[in-house]
């Protein structure tokens, strides 16, 4: 068979994607964070059965604007922002009794950010010993040094939130596809500044007119750091740009594990990959006592060596001068800032004004120290009879997920003993990890911003680096308890719920449990479902990348998939966009599979005995969690490379299940309606 949060990439993860552009729920605290327009028509409410979403959220649709510095909105979103000012007030608090230790960090690695006055009179005095460094490149030897001294362990393949890195090229350290006992580093295409090869080379209107802002936006933030000739350096940088692009592999092929499992030795590379010293920049990055590597991106590996030999020192120097300023530019003055937020916010996102400081000085310190801030947000906040509630719940929807297998006809009893043996050995982080990551040795300084990101960067990748040769740990999380998120990683058969989505109106002791299963439940379900999706699937119970499946079983399953992949393609966006139901095969499979659990989960908590009326609360419940507004330029960047469908198109995925016709008398005719052969069924 994506300074900003990082989710670091301890292993093959997939996302609900709470954070941003993907996730919104409880209308009633989306209204509270983005005031209502004044009013008005009346209005309009469209039957269940031709528009599900605008069904349960119209009124949330009606009276929700997205605010000014946001590119989309939804609960999750006022969910975020409302935990992120829990906490920044937490900090602030915290520095007035002069704390120690990693909360010290925290501090004063977000008073250092906080403070513009400081941030403006030291200008790019950390900056400079960066750039220098890449002014004094002389030869394709010292490059190639260069070019290794800017990885970071910051990319993870398969989560879509953070999937490319500025860097040529991308580490990323876990555990072996074949192998779930060792860390072995994965090699991962890089180095452009778009978020995708598409625009660099997809011909239309829009890129076109992107690809021309992006350029003049390399031109602005070189002039700003004082090169001469900026639009001649920026014309080289998009050039060598482009040409990377056309090495890289498409979202759908790298969504493909199987292209993935490509095991290189030292020797392999600068016999497969020649262009540049391999030797010397694996030194160079701290790897050069590692012999076996994973190639993720065969292609862009082979093609960018090929370019650090054939492009002209020069274009390189510029590239990385450009991708230095641009990467810090959101800790370097106002006029960096400005522009990045010109070209990345206004220009390609569609926001039209930029957050405030305390919003991104926290998710720069959530960059930086992630735990550290965690762990504070749940010493105060994360009460421990949410982490127990929950729990109930996850063995509920899991021994759901174990009577659905048992149930199905299709499904060989060998198939179904490794399935179970999944659900059996799972493990589920609820609320924060077992063990906080330290930063003990980590330099923070209260009066240098740029200083204290860089050094932040460099020790994360030191600790990533520092796992190799060392035993897998079973129970890693992969991403800070304080943000409103979930994830699966099926490497290491494990889920983290985060105690930042444990909170109304995802969860709420004082809510029905109708309401609770299909908004909290709904989420269990999907990080559970994604166990057995079609990424997923290809991990046996141990991790392992194995085919557990027989002949037959995986013929049905990829035939469901198929049929899942068409409905999807069908959904219109844009008279000229469709959505890529390959691209977001993975997430659907999940939000089908964890509905349908959740579902069979909530009746079994309410003894088997429910009414349609029930059924209507728990999917009225499913359907606000994705209450969403998008603006136009953010929801065609979703739909080109996210791997989430768009909030309205995922709430559709209840026109698979028989008991959403039965709770809202859904007939044929409407435009939802499916007829019973029609619909899929996988689990």
């Amino acid at each position: 068979m994506q300074a900003t949060i990082r989710v670091t990439p301890l292993k093959l993860a997939f996302t609900l994607a709470f954070c941003g552009a993907a996730f919104g729920l409880a209308p009633a605290i989306a209204q509270q964070a983005a005031p209502a327009p004044a009013a008005q028509t009346p209005l309009t409410v469209p039957a269940a059965g031709d528009d599900f979403f605008g069904h349960v959220n119209a009124e949330w649709l009606a009276k929700t604007q997205i605010p000014a510095d946001k590119g989309s909105w939804g609960a999750g979103s006022a969910l975020g922002d409302a935990t992120n000012e829990r906490i920044v007030k937490l900090i602030e608090e915290t520095a007035a009794k002069s704390p120690s230790g990693d909360t010290r960090r925290v501090t004063d690695y977000y008073h250092a950010y906080m403070d513009e006055a400081g941030i403006e009179a030291r200008g790019l005095k950390s900056l400079k010993p960066e750039l220098e460094k890449i002014d004094a490149i002389k030869d394709k030897a010292s490059l190639v040094r260069a070019l290794a001294g800017t990885v970071r362990a910051d990319v993870d393949p398969l989560n879509s939130t953070n999937f490319y890195t500025e860097n040529l090229f991308g580490i990323w350290i876990a555990q072996g596809l074949k192998d779930p006992n060792h860390y072995i580093p994965y090699i991962l295409q890089g180095g452009l500044g778009m978020p995708d090869r598409a625009y660099y080379l997809d011909d239309n209107q829009r890129m076109q007119q992107l690809r021309t802002a992006y350029q003049a936006h390399i031109a602005a933030m070189l002039k700003l750091a004082g090169y001469s000739e900026p639009e001649a350096r920026a014309a080289r940088v998009f050039e060598l740009e482009r040409k990377l692009a056309q090495t890289h592999v498409t979202r759908e092929d790298s969504a493909d594990i199987q292209k993935a499992n490509n095991n290189w030795t030292m020797r392999d590379f600068a016999a497969k990959a020649p262009g540049m010293d391999w030797r010397a920049f694996f030194r160079a990055a701290g790897l050069g006592k590692q012999d076996k590597f994973i190639v993720y991106h065969p292609s862009a590996i082979i093609g960018s060596a090929a370019l650090v030999n054939e492009m002209p020192l020069q274009a390189w120097k510029d590239f990385l001068a450009f991708h230095t300023v641009n990467h810090f530019g959101g800790t370097l003055p106002k006029a960096f800032v400005d522009q990045r937020f010109e070209f990345y916010g206004r220009t390609m996102n569609g926001t039209p004004q930029l957050s405030p400081r305390w919003k991104r000085g926290l998710a720069s310190v959530n960059g930086a120290v992630p735990d550290a801030a965690g762990k504070m947000y749940v010493d105060r906040y994360f009460p421990a009879e949410s982490k127990v509630r929950l729990q109930a719940m996850v063995t509920n929807i899991v021994n759901a997920f174990h009577k659905r297998i048992d149930a199905l006809d299709w499904m060989a009893p060998a198939t179904k003993k490794e399935a179970q043996e999944k659900l059996r050995t799972l493990y589920v982080g609820v609320g924060y990890p077992d063990k906080w990551t330290s930063y003990e040795g980590l330099e923070i300084k209260p009066d240098d911003a740029m200083g204290n990101a860089l050094r932040a960067e460099q020790f994360h990748y030191k600790q990533q680096l520092a796992k190799l040769g060392k035993k897998v740990d079973p129970t890693e999380w992969c991403m800070p308890p304080h943000i409103v998120n979930a994830v699966n990683m099926p490497m290491q058969n494990a889920l983290n719920f985060p105690a930042a989505i444990l909170q109304p109106p995802f969860f709420d002791a004082k809510a029905s449990d109708a309401l609770n299963y299909g908004a909290i439940g709904s989420v269990i379900g999907h990080e559970i479902s994604h166990s057995f999706d079609d990424q997923g699937a290809q991990f046996d119970s141990k991790g392992r990348l194995r085919d557990w499946w027989t002949k037959e079983d995986g013929e049905h399953f990829q035939k469901a998939a198929a049929a899942l992949v068409a409905q999807y393609n069908a959904y219109e966006a844009f008279p000229d966009l469709k959505l890529n139901g390959t691209l977001t095969l993975s997430e659907n499979l999940a939000d089908l599979a964890g509905l349908a659990a959740a579902l069979d989960a909530y009746h079994v908590s309410i003894g088997g005995k429910f009414t349609p009326a029930q059924d209507r609360e728990f999917f009225n419940g499913y359907a606000a969690s994705w209450a969403q507004k998008e603006r136009d330029a953010a929801l065609r960047n979703q739909v080109m490379t996210d791997g989430h469908s768009p909030a309205k198109w995922r709430t559709y995925t209840v026109r698979n299940l028989d008991a959403w016709y039965q709770a809202y008398d859904v007939k044929p005719g409407q435009k939802l309606y499916l007829a019973p052969e029609q619909r899929v069924r996988v689990w």
